[in-house]
């Protein structure tokens, strides 16, 4: 079985934040299966076209080029007044850019959002989703992700889940992510050896 690559997109800048833990428990729980690396947004210029081209910034390229050596993306989504943090939205900005050569196309993904509140970043999941309607990007529809009332005690900073709940929907969630890249990397690859 091929491991796949996979992007981690975390949406929160915060050194500590519930997403970043997020991610490493799913990484953890899929460890043999997906080879799943942070990309870090948080240093990318705010997308500007009149910037993009031959002048771009480097971490404009930098992205990009660490986008498109992935075979899938994982987003992770704090949800900031109801809706996208500023900085994953830029960086899907900046990935998305130059028009017509997005480096998200077709990748597979999934999406996921938490919060301390209850209704998990149920706004924030939905906003990254549509963006994805646009990119192209297929995204995972099942099991939707939007883990509620997290706290230290549930969810340590290494990625320990303490909660028995929260543990078996993240292994859930993980175990299903896997599935759906091989499912559409498999057959993209079948499609391209046999076309219609």
């Amino acid at each position: 079985m091929t491991k796949h690559r996979i992007a981690f997109l975390n949406g929160s800048l915060r050194k500590d934040s519930f997403h970043k833990r997020l991610g490493l428990a799913i990484t953890a729980a899929v460890d043999e299966r997906m080879d799943i690396v942070p990309v870090e947004i948080g240093d990318l210029p705010l997308y500007n076209q009149d910037k993009d081209g031959d002048a771009a910034p480097a971490q404009y390229a930098a992205f990009r080029q660490a986008i498109a050596g992935c075979d899938g993306l994982l987003f992770g989504s704090p949800e900031y007044n109801r809706g996208i943090t500023g900085a994953l939205k830029n960086a899907i900005d900046v990935g998305s850019r130059p028009y017509g050569k997005s480096v998200f196309s077709k990748k597979p993904a999934a999406v996921f959002s938490g919060s301390p509140g209850m209704t998990g970043g149920f706004g924030s999941n939905h906003a990254v989703r549509q963006c994805c309607v646009f990119l192209d990007v297929p995204v995972m529809q099942q099991p939707e992700a939007y883990w509620g009332a997290l706290s230290d005690a549930k969810l340590a900073a290494d990625g320990t889940i303490s909660d028995e709940m929260l543990g078996k929907f993240v292994i859930g969630f993980a175990c299903a992510f896997a599935d759906w890249v091989d499912l559409i990397v498999t057959g993209r690859a079948k499609l391209a050896e046999n076309p219609a």
